[in-house]
C-alpha cells in the first residue's frame, strides 16, 4: 500500500470534518448557555473519534493521500490548541501550561518541516502518541470538572501529566532531530497520522 493522488475520499473527509468541529467547539465551550460544557466535551470527543476513524479508513480501503499527511496533524493540533485555550478563557488551566503545549507543538512542527525539506521522516515516538492520549484525557477531565467539581482534582493532575508529557516528548524530538537530521543520519520515517499516515501502521501524532 502506497500513496495514492486522490486527495478526497472518506478518510479526508473525516479530517476536513474534525477541521470544521474546532470553531464550534471554541463557540460552544465560550458561549455560556445551560449545559454548554456537555455539549462541548461531546463535540470534543466526535472530534476525538474522527481522528481515529479516519486512519482505520486510510489503511483499511488502502487511501492515504498526500493531502491527508499534510492536514491530519493540523487538524490534531488545531483541535487540542483551540480546547486549551478555551479552558484558558474557562479558567480551567494556567496560561501557562498552554503556552509550553503550543511552543512544543510549533518547534516540532518547524523541525518537522526542517527533516522533511533534506528528505528525512523521523519517525514517531511512543511518547508523542502518549502526549496525544493524556492531552485528550486532561481537556475532558477538565470540562467535566465544571458540572462535576470532584474532578477539579483529578483535572489538574492530569495538567501535571501533560506538561511533563509534552516536555519530555518534545526534547526526545529535539534529541532524534539532531541525531538524524544534523549529524546526516539515516532516513527515520515518521509515518504519521490519520489518514496521512502509514499504511500499515496506526495513527501516530507528534
Amino acid at each position: 500500500m502506497g500513496l495514492t493522488d486522490r486527495a478526497w475520499n472518506l478518510p479526508n473527509a473525516l479530517t476536513v470534518l474534525r477541521i470544521f468541529l474546532v470553531p464550534l467547539l471554541v463557540v460552544v465551550l465560550l458561549t455560556r448557555f445551560e449545559g454548554h460544557v456537555y455539549f462541548g466535551a461531546a463535540i470534543f470527543g466526535l472530534a476525538v473519534l474522527t481522528d481515529y476513524l479516519d486512519g482505520f479508513f486510510a489503511r483499511r480501503r488502502n487511501e492515504v493521500t498526500r493531502l491527508g499527511i499534510l492536514l491530519d496533524p493540523l487538524a490534531d493540533k488545531l483541535l487540542t490548541a483551540a480546547a486549551f485555550l478555551s479552558l484558558v478563557e474557562m479558567g480551567l488551566v494556567p496560561a501557562w501550561v498552554v503556552m509550553i503545549i503550543l511552543a512544543r507543538e510549533l518547534a516540532v512542527t518547524g523541525l518537522r518541516n526542517v527533516a522533511a525539506g533534506r528528505g528525512i521522516d523521523i519517525r514517531a515516538s511512543g511518547l508523542g502518541k502518549a502526549k496525544m492520549v493524556v492531552q485528550v484525557t486532561a481537556i475532558l477531565v477538565l470540562l467535566l470538572s465544571r458540572p462535576w467539581p470532584a474532578l477539579r482534582i483529578p483535572g489538574l493532575v492530569a495538567v501535571g501529566v501533560v506538561v511533563v508529557v509534552t516536555l519530555v516528548s518534545g526534547a526526545d524530538y529535539f534529541l532524534r532531530f539532531w541525531k538524524d537530521v544534523m549529524r546526516g543520519g539515516g532516513s527515520g520515517g515518521m509515518q504519521g497520522g490519520g489518514s496521512g499516515g502509514a499504511p500499515t501502521e496506526p495513527p501516530q501524532v507528534v
